[in-house]
């Protein structure tokens, strides 16, 4: 599965996301002239090389009107303070022209809108004011736009089936913007991070902006530690200002639950009160709901009454089918969870002519080992045919079918 990894330990901006994800690119100039001619008015985008404690990286320099305005920050990230030609400041209509008015596919529009959208929430939220009535003053200008559409934009590019981001580091103190001096993190920023892990420590200064959170908010499937992947490419997003830790958002691009293993979840329900029709109505559903196993284990309870283990092994994608159909067709009021790694062979079938007809093989190859079989149902119809055992016909088979090891 490929997947996206973000490392946040240094928060996440606008301009650091798009920097880091635009290393992942093979041809990255390209990307740059073509976002240099979407049509967002007065904008020049400018990747440049950085480095931040000895790592080399992008800084992606957005230019309005020719002026770098990310250099005109206090904090390192993105400006809290428009530039003097640039005081208008944009509702969500400004904002939605603007957009729709972009030479983008309508998926990138839309994830640029959704964005934009987690902003307002968060700002009415804050200032206790109707969406339709919020003004982005340090996200409404065009800059912020930019980045906002870039990394929208590379998100379609890149195309990653899953998105996991790490813990946000958000930072320490007080951060100035058009309202006064707030806490870090700013009201709007911590409103669109709610449910998603976020920690602060002893570095001051705002890492992770308004922007930045919405972009993570909408795009990363989950939060947490790095899954096991095999990491094809690495990007470096770096901010504007230095610290003491590199200032950088880090991007890897890879595969997960590739070829050998899995990333597999265990869950496991008691039951002492269903019959084995009920018990094995649900395995049935749970089957056809995804799961890649589900049995059966005898157990004793409490009271002494014999009951019954129900376990199943299911992938990420189907894990929320699973819970719902644990709980929707047997008596269980509680279920285990253990992620657990399942190690497989590659598997493929193999049609093979035989002097007694066409036979299903099955091929499971990988780790050094290569076993192959007859399809039970094609060994089984052999035998009744000629009226002979199953070991017989199987014998007979695999002879004619040059089974591996026969």
């Amino acid at each position: 599965m490929k997947t996206l990894y973000l490392d946040c330990g240094m928060g996440a901006a606008g301009d650091m996301l798009t920097a880091a994800l635009l290393e992942l690119l093979p041809e990255p100039a390209a990307f740059v002239e073509e976002l240099n001619n979407i049509g967002i008015p007065r904008v020049t985008f400018r990747a440049m090389p950085s480095q931040k404690c000895g790592i080399t990286g992008t800084h992606m320099a957005v230019l309005v009107d020719g002026a770098d305005e990310h250099m005109l920050v206090e904090h390192g990230h993105e400006h809290h303070h428009a530039h003097e030609h640039d005081h208008h400041h944009s509702g969500m209509g400004d904002i939605e022209t603007v957009i729709r008015g972009l030479k983008i596919s309508d998926w990138v529009k839309a994830d640029a809108l959704v964005v934009y959208g987690l902003i307002a929430e968060a700002e009415s939220h804050a200032h206790g004011r109707p969406v339709t009535e919020i003004h982005f003053h340090e996200v409404g200008t065009m800059d912020a736009v930019a980045d906002v559409v870039a990394v929208c934009l590379l998100m379609e590019r890149l195309a990653p089936d899953k998105v996991i981001a790490s813990p946000v580091h958000v930072g320490s103190g007080t951060v100035r913007c058009a309202h006064g001096i707030l806490p870090i993190p700013a009201p709007a920023t911590a409103y669109i991070l709610r449910d998603v892990p976020i920690y602060g420590g002893e570095i001051r200064g705002e890492l992770c902006t308004p922007t930045g959170a919405a972009l993570l908010k909408h795009f990363a499937t989950s939060f947490g530690a790095m899954p096991l992947m095999q990491v094809s490419s690495i990007g470096h997003g770096m901010g504007s200002k230095d610290f003491p830790v590199a200032n950088c958002v880090r991007a890897m691009l890879g595969e997960s639950g590739s070829a050998g293993h899995d990333l597999m979840y265990e869950l496991s329900a008691n039951v002492d009160d269903m019959t084995a029709e009920e018990l094995g109505f649900a395995m049935e559903r749970l089957f056809a709901a995804g799961a890649a196993e589900v049995y059966t284990v005898p157990i004793g309870m409490k009271k002494n009454r014999p009951g019954t283990l129900l376990r199943i092994i299911c992938s990420e994608a189907v894990h929320e089918d699973m819970v719902r159909v644990i709980f929707q067709t047997t008596s269980t009021i509680g279920i285990r969870e253990t992620e657990t790694r399942r190690y497989v062979l590659n598997r493929q079938i193999e049609t093979r002519d035989t002097y007694y007809g066409p036979v299903r093989v099955k091929r499971s190859e990988g780790h050094g080992v290569v076993r192959e079989k007859i399809e039970y149902e094609d060994v089984a119809a052999f035998a009744r045919e000629w009226g002979i055992s199953l070991a017989e016909a199987r014998q007979k088979l695999e002879k004619e079918a040059g089974i591996h090891g026969a």
